[in-house]
């Protein structure tokens, strides 16, 4: 559970009796998810991986250098979350679009904190211009995230499930756009039925690609 922005400043998280290094990550998730790449200090950063700063260096090079593994990490963490709920499902589509309306949970305020965009859309809409290397690191992250819907699509394809004509790359693409734009519109505070509705909207897109 994440920690309100305020309390950062104040409360470091409980040891880690010994250095997991994942745990660690996990721990800079929550901190970069809550607070942003930027507004996140070292020493919030300190605080919150409960590290001394000749420890932090030594193990992540950097502040940035800590992000992108922070990075690393939240990715292979939706990429499992991404392939367990197309397993679940009876087919591709269904899982497809039951992972579509996960995002109307990501983003409700009675169960998440008060940041509501996703790391990845809160480090993009933050981004200075001049930070190229942390522009090009989650510019490659997000094609990796549409790459494995357009696999997704193509699987589908295959089984039937979307016509022929169907350009998963581009349906793909559109895909991503949606969830990005889920994500900052939830930052509007919205009820949260109205973020359920938007979610299920989205999923209902694929269906128009079906097969007659």
């Amino acid at each position: 559970m994440m920690l309100p922005n305020s309390l950062y400043a104040e409360t470091a998280m409980p040891r880690i009796a010994r250095f997991d290094r994942q745990v660690a990550l996990d721990r800079a998730v929550e901190l970069f998810w809550s607070r942003g790449y930027y507004a996140s200090s070292m020493k919030h950063i300190e605080l919150a991986l409960d590290m001394r700063p000749g420890s932090l260096y030594a193990t992540f090079g950097s502040k940035s250098g800590l992000f992108a593994e922070a990075l690393d990490a939240y990715v292979a963490r939706t990429a499992d979350t991404f392939q367990q709920t197309l397993d679940a499902a009876p087919a591709v589509l269904e899982g497809l679009k039951c992972y579509l309306r996960s995002f109307a949970q990501a983003c409700n305020t009675e169960t998440q904190p008060p940041a509501q965009a996703c790391m990845l859309v809160k480090t993009l809409l933050e981004i200075n211009p001049e930070d190229a290397a942390l522009h090009d690191k989650v510019d490659a992250v997000l094609t990796q995230i549409e790459q494995r819907i357009g696999k997704a699509l193509e699987r589908a394809k295959d089984a039937g499930e979307l016509r022929a004509d169907v350009d998963c790359a581009r349906l793909a693409r559109l895909l991503q756009a949606q969830i990005i734009g889920l994500r900052v519109f939830a930052e509007r505070k919205v009820a949260n039925a109205q973020i359920a509705a938007l979610a299920d909207d989205m999923a209902s897109l694929v269906d128009a690609y079906r097969p007659a």
